[in-house]
C-alpha cells in the first residue's frame, strides 16, 4: 500500500512538472516578448549578418533574448538569417518574431528626381537602400555595362527615370541598376519611341533636350512651349543658345558642382566645351541634369508655335516671355537685364 502511494505521488508530481514545462514552452513560444512602447519598430538586417549579430540587433527590442534564442533554434532559424527590412509589432511572440524575420522582408519606396549628376543620384539612392554610394556610383559608371545597354558616361544618367519604385531595402548596386534599366525600357515604349522618331530624334537626344528644358523652367505647364523653342532652333539648324548648358559647362570646367550660378556672363559663352550650346551647334554629348517625366514628354509632345526666343519674365516669377523675332526678344531681354541688375545679382 505504501509503495502504491509513493508511485501515485511520483506520478502526480510528474504531471505537475510536465504541465509546468509545457506552460513554460507555451509561454516562450506564444507569450508577448517585445520591450518597446511604440506600436511597431523597424529593424534592418544587413547582408551576410550572422545569427549572433542578429541577436545583437534584436536585443534592444525584445524582453527576453534568451527565450527568443531558444525558439529560433527550435524553428531552425539560426542558420537561415535573411537580410532585409522587418517590421516588429508590439506584443509579438517569439513564434511571430521568428516567422516575421524568416519571411516578411518589407519593401520600401525609393524615390529620386532632379539629380544633376550620377554622383548625386548615387548619394540619394544610398540613403534609401543598403547599397552605399561608392558601390552604386561604380555600377553607374561601369563602361562595359553601359556599352552593352547602349549608353556611355555622358548619357548614363538618362537610364534613371525619376519616379517612385518599390524595392527591398537590401537591394545591391547591381540589382538596383538592372531594375532601373528595365524601368527605362518600359518607359521608352513603342508610343514614345515613335514620337521621337517623328521628331527625327533618338531617345538619348530626347533625354538631352529634356534635361535642358528641365533646367530652363520649373513650371510644368510651360515646358511644352520651351521644348518647342529648342526644337524650332534645332530643326532650323540654329545653335540652341541654352544658358543651362553654359552653366553646366562652367561647373564641369571648374569641377565645382556646389557653387550656384544664377547669371551667365559673356565670358562664360566663350568656354570651349561640347556642352556650350552658344559655341557649338550640335546637341550636347549627354544630359546636363536628370529630366523628370514632364520634361521628357514635353519634348515628345512640344507645343507647335513660331517662337525662337524666350527670357525670364520679371513680372511673373518662374515664367518666361516668348518672342518670334530677335527684335522682340531684345526688348524683353532688356527688361530682364534691368530687373536682374536692380536685384544686384552678379553671378
Amino acid at each position: 500500500m505504501y509503495i502504491k502511494k509513493i508511485l501515485l505521488l511520483i506520478a502526480v508530481l510528474g504531471l505537475f512538472a510536465g504541465a509546468a514545462f509545457a506552460y513554460y514552452i507555451y509561454g516562450a513560444v506564444f507569450n508577448p516578448n517585445t520591450s518597446f512602447s511604440e506600436e511597431s519598430v523597424t529593424i534592418k538586417i544587413p547582408t551576410n549578418t550572422t545569427y549572433p549579430e542578429l541577436l545583437t540587433i534584436l536585443k534592444p527590442y525584445v524582453e527576453n533574448i534568451d527565450s527568443f534564442d531558444k525558439i529560433a533554434q527550435r524553428k531552425g532559424y539560426t542558420t537561415r538569417v535573411k537580410a532585409g527590412r522587418y517590421i516588429i509589432k508590439k506584443g509579438s511572440s517569439n513564434n511571430t518574431l521568428v516567422d516575421n524575420l524568416r519571411s516578411k522582408n518589407t519593401p520600401i519606396y525609393v524615390t529620386f528626381n532632379n539629380q544633376e549628376r550620377l554622383e548625386n543620384l548615387a548619394g540619394r539612392v544610398a540613403k534609401q537602400i543598403e547599397a552605399d554610394s561608392v558601390s552604386l556610383l561604380k555600377r553607374f559608371k561601369n563602361t562595359t555595362y553601359l556599352k552593352k545597354k547602349g549608353f556611355n558616361k555622358a548619357t548614363a544618367l538618362g537610364m534613371y527615370i525619376p519616379n517612385k519604385y518599390e524595392f527591398f531595402w537590401n537591394t545591391s548596386a547591381e540589382e538596383f541598376q538592372e531594375r532601373m534599366y528595365k524601368e527605362y525600357k518600359r518607359f521608352w515604349n513603342e508610343n514614345r519611341l515613335n514620337k521621337a522618331k517623328k521628331l527625327n530624334l533618338t531617345a538619348h537626344q530626347v533625354m538631352t533636350i529634356a534635361s535642358i528644358v528641365q533646367k530652363e523652367t520649373v513650371k510644368i505647364e510651360e515646358r511644352p512651349r520651351v521644348a518647342g523653342v529648342y526644337l524650332n532652333r534645332y530643326k532650323n539648324d540654329w545653335k540652341l543658345d541654352a544658358d543651362p548648358t553654359v552653366i553646366y559647362a562652367v561647373k564641369k570646367h571648374r569641377n565645382d558642382w556646389k557653387t550656384p550660378i544664377k547669371r551667365v556672363l559673356f565670358k562664360d559663352l566663350k568656354i570651349d566645351s561640347p556642352y556650350n550650346t552658344y559655341k557649338y551647334k550640335e546637341l550636347p554629348p549627354g544630359l546636363i541634369a536628370m529630366p523628370d517625366v514632364s520634361a521628357i514628354d514635353a519634348v515628345l509632345n512640344p507645343e507647335k508655335h513660331s517662337y525662337f526666343f524666350f527670357v525670364a519674365d520679371p513680372s511673373n516669377f518662374g515664367y518666361h516671355l516668348f518672342s518670334k523675332t530677335l527684335a522682340q526678344h531684345n526688348r524683353s531681354r532688356n527688361k530682364y537685364v534691368k530687373w536682374i541688375n536692380e536685384k544686384g545679382i552678379q553671378r
